[in-house]
């Protein structure tokens, strides 16, 4: 079985990319697996940038088809902030929990009527050939006043979801990954994967 590279060292991504990517056709395997400890620097203007450039990377050091992401909370009432910079709201070395702390100071005064958002994901597979594609999703919702839940990670405690009335932290993992913006853009990666699988076994 052909193996791929999520390029992301955060864990909690790691693991639900390792679940939603299952049956895919292809081994998954992180950085750690293959000895790489890289840290590439996000830098692109929106979230297809910033996805190919970490996958490209990683495709280059690990010599592996590469599979990665850029996701961001974009908040109306924000004029669309946090954004690409969702990952770094609340400065380099700041953690979930401060970047959420935000969040909810800057939307302290916002009605519930006014409070819409969505996640939204860019999935970029890079291949050492050069070769890119991209897979997107995304997830509507309303921020919450408060944090709830203890599952996921991220923004998740605070995104609700009015049609499951729970926040995206507060569902089964299951349930999470056919709802959420991450687990549309793997679905559709799914579908590039295993046509990249066929390439290779039919030719080009």
């Amino acid at each position: 079985m052909p193996r791929l590279l999520v390029a992301t060292n955060n864990r909690g991504k790691a693991a639900e990319f390792r679940t939603l990517l299952a049956g895919c056709g292809w081994e998954i395997v992180t950085p750690a697996d293959v000895g790489l400890d890289l840290d590439v620097e996000e830098s692109g203007p929106d979230y297809a940038t910033n996805a190919k450039i970490k996958a490209e990377a990683f495709a280059a050091a690990g010599g592996l088809l590469a599979l990665a992401d850029d996701s961001g909370i974009e908040i109306d009432a924000l004029g669309g902030l946090p954004g690409v910079l969702s990952a770094r709201y609340a400065g380099p070395d700041g953690t979930d929990a401060d970047r959420v702390a935000r969040v909810l100071a800057e939307m302290k005064e916002v009605p519930p009527e006014k409070r819409q958002a969505r996640f939204v994901c860019v999935i970029a597979l890079a291949g050492p050939d050069g070769r890119v594609r991209f897979a997107e999703g995304e997830c509507e919702g309303i921020v919450a006043e408060a944090p709830r839940g203890d599952d996921g990670f991220g923004y998740d405690p605070i995104f609700y979801l009015p049609e499951k009335g729970r926040t995206m932290a507060e569902l089964p993992s299951e349930e999470k990954n056919a709802v959420s913006h991450r687990g549309r853009a793997a679905r559709k990666a799914c579908v590039l994967l295993r046509e990249m699988l066929d390439e290779s076994e039919n030719g080009p």
